[in-house]
């Protein structure tokens, strides 16, 4: 995993794990299961056993919702502009693993024979729970999820002045910088966007951000650059996210020698 989105994961993680909001929400709806003792858990299994059951459930099903959640909602920022919906998505493709996760605690606590269908079933049948989950989490904790949104990581703009033109939502780590038109285009590990500034001047202004500029119309972040690669006798830098930027001859000689073993 990428160390950008490692951090970002873990960021986000810290955001449920660190709110007695999540927690009260958590606690409260394992001991309603385990009270009321839904889906003949009540005639199967005594007080401490079923209390065990729905905490057990509970806990792998929501660590796997919120983990599947999380990792959406990073990696599928550009394509999708909710927050809400991007962790709906992630959500309900976790309705899978949580299949399989419940077959395996009935097989643990009840000693059930399982097949694919049984853990096919399970996961369709978790598909609305995931985004009843999705919904009630996202209802509980929205001030601090659209804080979390809104608020750039605390190194975000650190020796970057340029970050500062950004929305607060699209400053993260420096990718790279690129014409477009009249506008430089700046891509960061939370977004891209549009900025009315000469190239040369928001070059100046990346700082004390490693980089290199390999083209007129770009500039590649040194942490962002994959390796390079030759294709029909053109030279390409390969970042990171998988774009390919154009060197031109004009670069070449101090781009193979700044990138020399990547």
């Amino acid at each position: 995993m990428d160390r950008p989105l490692l951090q970002s994961t873990l960021r986000e993680m810290r955001l449920f794990t660190a709110s007695p909001r999540f927690w009260l929400t958590f606690g409260a709806i394992v001991l309603i299961f385990a009270i009321t003792g839904p889906y003949g858990t009540s005639q199967t299994m005594g007080p401490a056993e079923r209390f065990g059951y729905w905490l057990s459930l509970h806990a792998v099903t929501w660590t796997i919702a919120i983990t599947f959640s999380v990792l959406a909602e990073i990696l599928l920022r550009r394509p999708i502009m909710s927050m809400f919906w991007r962790m709906m998505t992630g959500s309900i493709i976790a309705a899978l693993p949580i299949g399989l996760a419940l077959t395996l605690l009935d097989l643990g606590f009840l000693g059930t024979a399982f097949s694919f269908t049984d853990i096919l079933r399970r996961a369709i049948f978790a598909v609305p729970l995931c985004a009843l989950f999705c919904l009630l989490t996202f209802l509980a904790m929205r001030e601090k999820i659209v804080h979390l949104e809104a608020s750039p990581p605390a190194h975000a703009s650190a020796g970057a002045p340029i970050l500062d033109r950004l929305k607060p939502q699209n400053r993260g780590e420096l990718i790279r910088l690129s014409v477009q038109d009249h506008y430089t285009e700046v891509v960061t590990t939370r977004g891209k966007e549009l900025v009315l500034l000469r190239f040369a001047d928001a070059i100046r202004e990346t700082g004390a951000t490693a980089g290199l500029q390999v083209h007129r119309s770009h500039w590649v972040a040194d942490a962002q650059v994959k390796n390079l690669k030759r294709d029909n006798g053109k030279l390409f830098v390969v970042m990171k996210d998988g774009a390919e930027i154009p060197v031109s001859r004009t670069f070449q000689s101090a781009t193979r020698e700044h990138y020399a073993g990547r």
